[in-house]
């Protein structure tokens, strides 16, 4: 219960931050808008922005783990904060340090959405949209394309998941045998969970068909 009161009263304290943040970038101050976000970096995580955008995903996620266990809801507190970090460096046309932080927060998001993040705390799956959006043309990292490979597959959207498998095939990261345990997988299930979920049991069969290409 402590816990997870804490937890809530970051999360308040944190969305009065962003709301000023909002209106700080609207009005385009984009240093007092950074200079905020960086203060709640500080007393949250007690880290600077800077320090943690020079961490990589990996290290980011170790810098979070205590007695053996990630905390995922910290995890997607500080996610929540690099997104809005992403956005405000995307307004002043800092391509590169915009897209960086929101790959990162994407990451993030993800890695706590598949280990028991408690969704509702910050509407953990709008965020993950809101930021594929932003990131929409742009190639993810292979770490982070696995991940959005299982959350989309999770989330039982067969077909987005589709997509990232596809991704995965074209840079090797996977191999078609492991590929074609993700469609074994959805061939198990009933026919109405497949047209929900945006890949009938015919495409399904194309897929698989699609395969051949990438035997080496």
């Amino acid at each position: 219960m402590l816990r997870k009161d804490y937890l809530l009263r970051m999360v308040e304290e944190m969305l009065e931050a962003v709301a000023t943040v909002l209106g700080a970038r609207q009005q385009k101050k984009h240093t007092e808008a950074l200079w905020q976000l960086d203060e709640q970096f500080k007393r949250h995580f007690r880290l600077s922005s800077d320090m943690l955008n020079t961490l990589s995903t990996r290290d980011l996620i170790e810098l979070f783990r205590t007695g053996g266990v990630v905390e995922v809801d910290k995890l997607q507190s500080a996610a929540r904060l690099m997104k809005e970090e992403g956005l405000i460096y995307l307004d002043n046309r800092q391509e590169e340090a915009g897209i960086i932080r929101s790959i990162k927060s994407l990451h993030l998001f993800l890695y706590a959405a598949l280990n028991g993040a408690d969704r509702s705390l910050w509407d953990l799956d709008t965020q993950v949209r809101e930021l594929q959006t932003m990131l929409k043309g742009y190639v993810l990292p292979l770490e982070t394309e696995s991940l959005l490979f299982e959350y989309e597959e999770n989330q039982g959207r067969y077909d987005l998941a589709e997509n990232s498998l596809y991704r995965l095939l074209e840079q090797r990261a996977i191999t078609p045998a492991q590929a074609e345990q993700f469609y074994d997988r959805l061939l198990a299930l009933n026919p109405q969970q497949l047209e929900e979920g945006g890949l009938p049991a015919t495409e399904i069969e194309e897929g698989r068909a699609g395969l051949r290409r990438y035997q080496v």
